[in-house]
């Protein structure tokens, strides 16, 4: 038996939580242990966002080249390597991997554990090691930032046939003939839009609609940008089962309660994540989960178990680094600083970067409805944007819903031309209380696309008069 090791704190998961975490508290003189099972890094660094979207980076070169000529630029074919965008996705998933190691090493009070961690009691945590042998580590404090992975989801036949998920695609040599999307939300999207632009023919299949969380307009402007670049979109199907056929992949959906076969040479999965809460003996520590297995913290991050927290993704918490980061901030604030932070009223912004970009804070407008608020609804076309104009990209529109009475931003979608940017201009109105006047009448420098805020809600006063 492995002798117990007493420390201050254990943290698991070197995510975006987790790691910075480690950090703040080796600094502060407590002397901890953070465990990893994989990379250092997380999902973000290692799966998510930096891999992603510096191969999303090569699609939209690609999405440029092609359309050259649009702009008077004159190029021969355009074809991809892919090959050598997945080495350059390795080359910077690998140095930000290894610059976050480093980043750990330097604390002489904070040791790096690579390892795979159980309960084995309250506050108790048996590391088995990936080099051999096992640890048994006990801490006053203990900190799980272990993320999610990918839902596989019921699909009859599914498990007798190779399908890609949001990880293993991007090991692809060579563009696929013709990729089958089970699943139309973030990743979905994300990857069709991206294969289609590298000369896959995409299919994508989605039992409801396209982002069915946004309101129907975004949803629909977002199919129709999808259809224009060759994306075959079946919404409304159910998967009914899957096969190998000739090498690739079969699947039979029901659209309208007919039956339809859906053929392609690669089949990916992307139907959500599952929190990994289920690999860390959660009984014995006494940390309660919920039914989908999300980890139940307050909005302290502090678990049903003394002294022991959550972060990120496992808490069921939208899958977001900056959620994730904040949690971090939240916990040490609250640790080492004396404070009372939490998550409650936290204004949380949101982008998916397919091209356009799609950014998203705060209400809805199908939520604004629901939450029974009297609202009005501003909304622009890009096509009314000069810098959209200029640089040639007015796909999309711009919308915020407002408070009727008070005149308070309630919530904003920019789906255009950098999306994610424009949108945190309007966040940071909703954090200082501004209404929508206020930026209707806002200085914002020409020609730049959030710029498009002063028309935007000039299509509210136009309203009243």
């Amino acid at each position: 038996m492995s002798h117990t090791e007493h420390l201050d704190a254990v943290i698991i998961g070197t995510g975006q939580g987790g790691k910075p975490l480690a950090g703040a508290l080796a600094e502060a003189g407590w002397h901890a242990a953070i465990i990893e099972r994989d990379r250092v890094g997380g999902t973000c660094v290692v799966r998510g966002c930096t891999p992603t979207k510096t191969m999303l980076a090569s699609a939209r070169v690609a999405h440029l080249a092609a359309r050259a000529q649009d702009f008077g630029v004159l190029t021969g074919p355009v074809s991809v390597d892919l090959g050598r965008v997945r080495q350059r996705k390795r080359d910077i998933v690998d140095s930000w991997s290894a610059g976050s190691q480093r980043g750990m090493q330097r604390h002489e009070t904070l040791e790096l554990i690579m390892g795979r961690a159980r309960f084995t009691a309250p506050r108790a945590v048996e590391v088995v090691l990936n080099e051999g042998g096992s640890r048994v580590l006990e801490a006053d404090h203990v900190f799980i930032n272990v993320g999610a992975r990918p839902r596989v989801p019921d699909i009859e036949g599914l498990g007798s046939i190779g399908y890609l998920d949001s990880t293993t695609v991007m090991e692809l040599g060579e563009v696929p003939e013709h990729l089958v999307i089970v699943g139309g939300g973030f990743v979905g999207l994300e990857f069709g839009q991206m294969f289609r632009r590298f000369g896959a023919a995409v299919t994508i299949v989605e039992r409801a609609r396209l982002t069915a969380h946004e309101d129907e307009d975004v949803s629909r402007a977002i199919e129709e940008i999808f259809r224009d670049e060759g994306i075959d979109v079946v919404t409304g199907a159910d998967v009914v089962s899957a096969a190998s056929v000739g090498g690739g992949a079969a699947l039979i959906v029901r659209v309208d309660g007919e039956e339809r076969t859906i053929r392609g040479s690669h089949l990916m999965i992307a139907a959500g994540v599952v929190p990994n809460s289920d690999t860390l003996n959660l009984p014995a520590a006494g940390v309660e989960v919920a039914e989908h297995g999300d980890i139940v913290v307050n909005d302290r991050c502090e678990t049903t178990a003394e002294g022991v927290w959550a972060l990120g993704d496992v808490t069921g918490a939208p899958p977001f680094t900056h959620l994730s980061y904040d949690d971090f901030r939240i916990i040490r604030r609250n640790l080492l600083e004396g404070g009372n932070a939490s998550r409650s009223g936290r204004i949380v912004p949101y982008a998916i970067f397919i091209d356009p970009q799609l950014g998203r804070v705060g209400m809805s407008e199908q939520e604004a409805a629901a939450a029974g608020r009297s609202y009005r609804v501003a909304k622009l076309p890009m096509s009314h944007v000069a810098r959209a104009i200029e640089t040639d990209e007015t796909r999309g529109f711009m919308k915020a819903i407002v408070d009727a009475d008070t005149g308070e931003i309630l919530g904003a979608a920019i789906l255009g031309i950098d999306g994610g940017e424009v949108v945190t201009v309007l966040q940071m109105a909703m954090m200082g209380g501004l209404t929508w006047t206020t930026l209707r009448d806002s200085v914002i420098a020409h020609p730049t696309v959030s710029e498009g805020l002063n028309n935007l809600f000039m299509t509210l006063q136009e309203s009243e008069e």
